[in-house]
C-alpha cells in the first residue's frame, strides 16, 4: 500500500486543519522544504501536498513553498492538490516538477474538461473526492454539492480511463484523529475503476492494518504523524505487508 505523508500549506506554513475548517489550523512548521526533507529522510518515497490557500481561491498561492518541496524531493514523486482548475495551472505545476495533480472542484463542475485533461496529461491527474455526508464538497471544502461521491467517479470513468487515482477524503474525519470512514471507503472501492487513496482520520497502526487488509491502494497521513501517534517507519513496515 502506498503511503503519502501530507504537507498542507497555508500562508507558506505547514499546517493541519480540523474538519477542513480554516479557523481551526495548527502550524507545525514554517519551513515546508525542511519538512519534506524530514519525511524523505524518515523513509517516505512519496509526498502529498495541498495548497489550502489555492483550494479556497482557485489559484496557486504557495508556489515558493511548492518549489522548496520539489527541490527537497530530488526527483521523488510529489502530488499536489488545491486550486488546480485550469489547463494553464496544470502546465505550470507540472513544469515545476510535480508528479501528480489532484483536481477536485473543477472535476465536479466540468467532468468532461477533467476527462479531457486526463487524456492529454496521462499519468498526471488524480480525482480529488472530498465528501461530507457522502456528498462531494468544493471550493476548499467551503461548499457541499448534491452530487454523491460514487456518482462523480462514475461520470469520470465513462469519459476517460487515464485518471491515475481517486483521493477520497471524508471531511468529518479529517484532522480529528478518530479513524477513517472505512465503510464509505469500502463502498467507493467496490465501484471505482480507479485506485482509491484514503485520506482523513488515519490515527493508529491498526487503521493502517485494516486498510491493508481491505486492499486500499494508498493512504495519506497527516496529523497522526505530526502529533507522534505513529512513526513513519512503523507505518511503512505495515504497508509493505499483504493480508
Amino acid at each position: 500500500m502506498e503511503i503519502w505523508p501530507a504537507i498542507d500549506l497555508l500562508g507558506g506554513n505547514c499546517v493541519r486543519l480540523q474538519q477542513g475548517d480554516y479557523n481551526r489550523d495548527t502550524v507545525f512548521s514554517d519551513d515546508p522544504g525542511a519538512m519534506a526533507s524530514k519525511w524523505f529522510s524518515d523513509g517516505a518515497g512519496l509526498l502529498h501536498c495541498v495548497d489550502l490557500d489555492g483550494a479556497k481561491s482557485g489559484s496557486i498561492i504557495n508556489e515558493t513553498a511548492i518549489r522548496d518541496i520539489v527541490q527537497a524531493a530530488n526527483g521523488r514523486p510529489v502530488q499536489l492538490g488545491g486550486g488546480v482548475r485550469t489547463e494553464s495551472t496544470i502546465e505550470r505545476l507540472l513544469k515545476l516538477g510535480l508528479s501528480r495533480l489532484v483536481v477536485g472542484t473543477a472535476a465536479l463542475k466540468e467532468p468532461e474538461w477533467f476527462a479531457t485533461m486526463c487524456d492529454k496529461y496521462p499519468g498526471h491527474l488524480v480525482l480529488g473526492l472530498d465528501a461530507w455526508g457522502g456528498k462531494v464538497a468544493t471550493e476548499g471544502w467551503l461548499k457541499t454539492s448534491e452530487t454523491p461521491a460514487s456518482e462523480l467517479v462514475d461520470r469520470i470513468a465513462q469519459k476517460t480511463s487515464q485518471c491515475v487515482a481517486v483521493v477520497y477524503t471524508d471531511i468529518s474525519k479529517d484532522g480529528m484523529l478518530e479513524g477513517p470512514n472505512f465503510e464509505a471507503l469500502k463502498e467507493l472501492e467496490s465501484t471505482s475503476p480507479f485506485p482509491v487513496i484514503c485520506s482523513g482520520g488515519i490515527t493508529t497502526l491498526d487503521d493502517i492494518r485494516r486498510l491493508v487488509q481491505q486492499g486500499t491502494h494508498g493512504a495519506i497521513i497527516g496529523r497522526a504523524l505530526y502529533d507522534g501517534h505513529m512513526k513513519l517507519s512503523q507505518v511503512l513496515s505495515i504497508a509493505d505487508q499483504r493480508a
